[in-house]
């Protein structure tokens, strides 16, 4: 039989085979699915976190620099390759100098941005402005806004911790994670307080009621609240309402005038709830101005209290505030590392720091990969 003649086959360009070739794929996607992890501050204080975050994972921190100008300006330079990697920027922000912080996180995401990164995640564990949540008089949502900027600059996910107000999640364009410090809280609890099973949870106003309920079910311990005029008036406020009104009688037209309105007055101060011979610990969620604590410790050290705790996820601690700790009832302020604080400790040496680098670890980790976040949310209150 004649034999059949082959067709000669294609000559294949450069590009088809190194597409083909299977060592050269596998190193491409290898490269387009790795991650980077970069800290945006300048400051090598608020750098300690990031450096305990790569250490958990074994990997380096990547390779940029973050600098303030003669002139006042943030540049941001990135000193190595993150085209098609997932990268995720941690910024701490330091209670003195926050919108250098915000202009950092946002240059070096927008620096991100545009070298062609596949995601920007922002691990940001202490959210600034979260405060300013809430419309007061003629003010602004300043949350709110920061929140579209950090959505302009190029973040794609944010992993937080703790925030002033669970609603700051909506004020986002992307998903945000907002986890709990809580587990450590009560870890602490259990191993560095002795007798703690003679504590009783308190909460400093009748907003903290939530969150010190959820520390007294899990610890099996009681629960007091300090209620009365001592008392912020943050809610008074939020609606941007007067109470009474300015104007005794608003006439809206002829024949219709509202009612007077009683003006508020709140009753004296008490603690409802049990702390006679009993060690007090006060929850929150943010120790800033500390006056509103110390004001509570001298209230549960008359009504009894041997001890007094005070643990907080965010220790800020402007101003006067490791003086004012000092020289109080106090017996010891718990706070986690998510705000860079070494000063303060130096100050006050009854400041003591929970290390939450082992939850943002994994939460990167998790990300990354594409596994669930549920376990970091394990056993975790709504309230929490």
């Amino acid at each position: 039989m004649p034999r059949k003649l082959l067709a000669p086959q294609k000559s294949l360009s450069f590009s088809t085979r190194v597409w083909r070739g299977s060592n050269d794929f596998s190193a491409m996607n290898a490269a387009r699915g790795g991650y980077r992890v970069f800290s945006a501050n300048s400051t090598a204080a608020c750098t300690e976190l990031a450096k305990r975050i790569t250490e958990r994972m074994g990997i380096e921190l990547g390779k940029a620099v973050v600098y303030q100008e003669d002139n006042g300006e943030t540049r941001v330079e990135i000193k190595e390759s993150v085209r098609g990697q997932d990268i995720f920027i941690i910024q701490t922000m330091p209670c003195r100098d926050v919108n250098t912080a915000v202009m950092e996180l946002l240059i070096m995401a927008y620096a991100l941005k545009t070298s062609c990164s596949k995601n920007i995640i922002g691990v940001i564990p202490y959210f600034p402005y979260s405060k300013q949540c809430k419309m007061r008089k003629r003010g602004s949502v300043v949350c709110k806004l920061l929140a579209s900027m950090l959505a302009k600059a190029g973040l794609t996910h944010l992993i937080t911790m703790d925030l002033h107000q669970k609603e700051i999640q909506g004020f986002f364009s992307f998903p945000v994670d907002n986890l709990r410090a809580s587990p450590l809280m009560l870890q602490y609890i259990q191993e560095e307080i002795p007798d703690y099973r003679n504590a009783v949870i308190v909460a400093k106003s009748p907003d903290a009621a939530k969150r010190a309920q959820s520390y007294a079910e899990r610890l099996r311990l009681g629960l007091a609240v300090i209620h009365g005029e001592a008392q912020c008036t943050e809610l008074d406020m939020a609606d941007g309402r007067q109470s009474p009104p300015a104007v005794r009688n608003l006439t809206l037209h002829t024949g219709l005038e509202l009612p007077l309105m009683m003006a508020k007055e709140k009753p004296p101060i008490s603690v409802v709830g049990d702390v006679g011979g009993r060690i007090a610990i006060i929850v929150d969620d943010i120790i800033d101005d500390v006056e509103s604590f110390v004001a509570a410790a001298e209230i549960l050290k008359e009504r009894g209290a041997y001890k007094i705790f005070v643990m907080a996820t965010h220790g800020i601690l402007s101003a006067e505030a490791p003086r004012l700790i000092e020289e109080s009832s106090i017996d010891e302020v718990v706070v986690t590392n998510t705000v860079p604080h070494e000063v303060q400790k130096l100050q006050c040496p009854k400041i003591k720091t929970v290390d939450v680098s082992l939850i943002l670890s994994e939460a990167i980790r998790r990300i990354h990969n594409g596994e669930s976040m549920a376990y970091l949310f394990r056993n975790i209150a709504v309230d929490d």
